[in-house]
């Protein structure tokens, strides 16, 4: 299951990890219909709330409706089609655009309730799912939500992004069963994964789409545009300046404006984006009052960065938050790409492990704010350690000729270094790497098997990992590389990445606690050569087929831990991505405007969803300007 909070995405199991049956909803007297439907659905446990719930324990049902949240996001944007791989749609389109199911925000994200579907059934065998739609359901327009939306939708978003193809690649069939139903049927049984990811589903108004524009151009949902949506969400899209800034409005006509799930939630009147090509020029504006939230990603900034009058006298709140990585894993760090020749030899891959000095930037640059990453599921009971036994070890051994020999005898451990000394015993054991590899230096130029000089370019998204990057830089050409570092706005960035013209990039990937389908996207064969996917390094591994496959058929939660631990030490065992390190919080400044519930949620910080507008706090901050 792919995490939606990111991230973002572990209760007890049941035995035989049965989905929760939620209470059943009965049949009107003489229906022949014997279905069990669900108003909600977990993978992890019973769902926290019964059907005929108020709101959610982590709103306040009275919150004042009103004001305005002006926050930020870097690059910009050319699209308002939600569901292209390629371009960047505008951030937001969320708050327009609806699934069939939604997760709250203090239970995992392998919990769903309904949202555009009020209720959902499938047999003991998982081979289908039914959704029933809520009959108030509407668009923008007026017009009902339908089975031939939903449809519709699925056809459009996996014939056109790749992800969705594989994420519901087990969808064999989608079609209207019912009065306001719609059933997917699955090429296979015994995954309960399916039943609920299908609940993700974004849902389009397949009428707006195959009509046209105010100029009587048809519309075409295979191409970017400007044109404002239409959604079903609580808020409309209602000016835009293209690739600066976005405005969406509260709808006042949102037909689930009193529907429990939006008790509380929704507040603001209006919610603003400004975009950035820079990132310390975004922090000025942040300084300036441009915007009002701002997530903290420099432990230099944040050490030293806020000494300015607003936080001097109480305008400027600062604060860390542990919600949002309470049920997520995540890994991030240097991804070669292995499409490039330069990257197919698992020695050269190994050796940039070795000149990776985590403990020199924690001690100059970091603080010991941040914990150095050493699993692909890093914060959760996913992650390996030691060495593998029991159902994990039985796993492995069913695949011994296919996955590397050290994964039985060598527990995974990322090199530390930290002085000169240590550095250069790393740096000494990376050279016999190379050695026996084949490796040769030409001078003070390292040259692979074949005599070829090894050279590649780091591409960043922005100057803010540049430091970190040089670090590594410096290292590896004392092993004789040659290694450039090429820095790209984000449009430019998402655009390369996209089409895989890249030799190593810095990016990562967040875990649910339920791992499922995604892993597909993430590390299988299937999505090694489609662009626009998540698969950055290009892994096309049939052992790592075979471990994927275990993860998505796993009869209990046990097994799928063993499985996707077997996974974990696998990946980490062929060096696929230099592990690099994380926070596991969030560090934010915001202006003092606004206020929230006493309990924050779980999972999540919750802002802006079950925040408000506090004319009291906004009037004193404005007092003090």
């Amino acid at each position: 299951m792919q995490s939606n909070r990111l991230v973002s995405l572990a209760a007890a199991a049941l035995v035989a990890l049965m989905p929760a049956l939620a209470t059943a909803q009965d049949a009107p007297a003489g229906d022949t219909d014997t279905r069990v439907w669900l108003h909600a659905e977990s993978m992890t446990g019973e769902p926290k709330y019964p059907e005929g719930y108020s709101h959610f324990d982590y709103v306040n049902p009275d919150a004042p409706i009103g004001g305005e949240v002006r926050l930020s996001e870097m690059g910009g944007f050319d699209t308002f089609n939600p569901i292209l791989p390629q371009g960047e749609p505008a951030t937001g389109l969320g708050l327009i655009y609806e699934t069939l199911m939604q997760s709250t925000l203090d239970e995992t994200s392998s919990t769903h309730y309904g949202l555009l579907a009020d209720a959902l059934t499938y047999p003991e065998d998982f081979s289908s799912v039914t959704y029933r739609l809520n009959p108030k359901a509407k668009w923008d327009d007026g017009e009902p939500v339908t089975p031939e939306d939903v449809v519709w939708s699925f056809g459009k978003l996996t014939e056109l992004n790749p992800f969705y193809a594989n994420y519901y690649v087990n969808v064999s069939d989608v079609a209207v069963s019912g009065p306001g139903e719609v059933t997917f049927t699955f090429d296979t049984t015994g995954n309960r994964e399916l039943p609920n990811i299908m609940g993700q589903l974004l849902v389009l108004p397949k009428h707006w789409w195959e009509g046209t524009d105010a100029d009587g151009n048809p519309r075409d949902i295979t191409k970017p545009t400007l044109e404002l949506p239409m959604g079903s969400g609580p808020y409309k899209l209602t000016r835009f300046s293209p690739g600066a800034s976005t405005t969406f409005t509260r709808d006042p006509d949102y037909w689930a404006l009193e529907e429990p799930f939006n008790v509380g939630q929704n507040n603001f009147e209006t919610i603003k984006y400004e975009y950035f090509l820079d990132t310390t020029a975004q922090f000025e504006g942040f300084k300036a009052d441009t915007f009002d939230w701002w997530s903290e990603n420099i432990a230099l900034r944040w050490q030293s960065g806020y000494d300015f009058p607003a936080v001097k006298d109480g305008r400027v709140i600062l604060e860390t938050f542990e919600n949002p990585y309470r049920d997520s894993g995540i890994m991030v760090g240097f991804v070669p790409n292995l499409r490039r020749d330069v990257f197919k030899n698992e020695a050269l891959r190994e050796a940039m492990l070795y000149a990776f000095d985590f403990e020199e930037l924690d001690k100059l640059r970091f603080f010991g704010q941040y914990d150095r990453i050493d699993s692909y599921f890093y914060g959760t009971e996913f992650a390996s350690s030691g060495l593998p036994e029991g159902e994990e070890l039985e796993i492995l051994e069913e695949l011994k000729d296919q996955v590397p020999p050290q994964v039985f005898t060598t527990p995974y451990e990322n090199p530390v270094s930290g002085d000169q000394t240590k550095l250069r015993a790393n740096l000494r054991t990376a050279n016999q790497l190379l050695t026996e590899a084949g490796y040769t230096l030409e001078g003070r130029q390292l040259t692979d098997p074949d005599g070829k000089p090894v050279r590649f370019e780091i591409l960043l998204n922005g100057p803010t990992l540049e430091p970190i990057t040089t670090n590594l830089q410096t290292n590896l050409k004392r092993l004789g590389m040659d290694v450039s570092i090429r820095t790209v706005d984000s449009p430019q960035w998402i655009e390369r990445v996209q089409s895989r013209d890249y030799d190593v990039i810095y990016t990562g990937w967040a875990q649910s606690l339920y791992p499922g389908n995604e892993q597909r996207d993430y590390w299988g064969s299937v999505s090694a050569n489609q662009e626009d996917g998540r698969n950055y390094a290009g892994i096309s591994d049939p052992a790592i087929d075979a471990l994927i496959d275990k993860i998505i058929f796993a009869d209990d939660r046990d097994t799928l831990i063993a499985a996707t631990r077997a996974l974990d030490r696998v990946l980490l065992a062929h060096n696929y991505v230099l592990p690099t390190y994380t926070l596991r919080q969030a560090r934010i400044a915001r202006w003092d405007r606004f206020s929230h519930p006493e309990e924050l949620p779980e999972f999540s910080i919750g802002f802006p969803t079950v925040w408000w507008w506090d004319e009291e706090k906004a009037a004193a901050v404005a007092a003090k300007d």
